[in-house]
């Protein structure tokens, strides 16, 4: 696929998990529109959500991701307690799962 029609579906599903995230968030921030492939190709970010949460030494992040854990976007930094009732939120409202693979986030 070439580069920019990759990109532009890319930032469509990025955009989308954005609106998700935000929606359950109240902000959140936009990751990764394309696979990081060993092969040169480019190819978008996966269209289905899943959602994902990484702990770090300020709290937890809520990512949402592709089936191959390539973060579409993601929100910082929530208390144990608010990360419980938002996870708990999306898996129910949009029948999510969870992934819990290695991430690949934009660091």
């Amino acid at each position: 696929m070439q580069y920019f029609v990759a990109l532009k579906i890319g930032e469509k599903r990025v955009k989308s998990a954005q609106g998700l995230l935000t929606r359950y968030t109240g902000q959140a921030m936009p990751a990764l529109a394309l696979k990081d492939t060993k092969d040169n190709t480019w190819e978008p970010v996966g269209e289905e959500n899943r959602y994902a949460v990484v702990k770090e030494i300020g709290g937890y992040m809520i990512v949402i991701c592709d089936k191959n854990g390539i973060a579409k976007s993601i929100a910082q930094w929530f208390t144990e307690d608010k990360k419980n009732k938002i996870v708990a939120k999306i898996a129910s409202e949009e029948n999510m799962v969870e992934y819990v693979g290695k991430l690949s986030l934009p660091i």
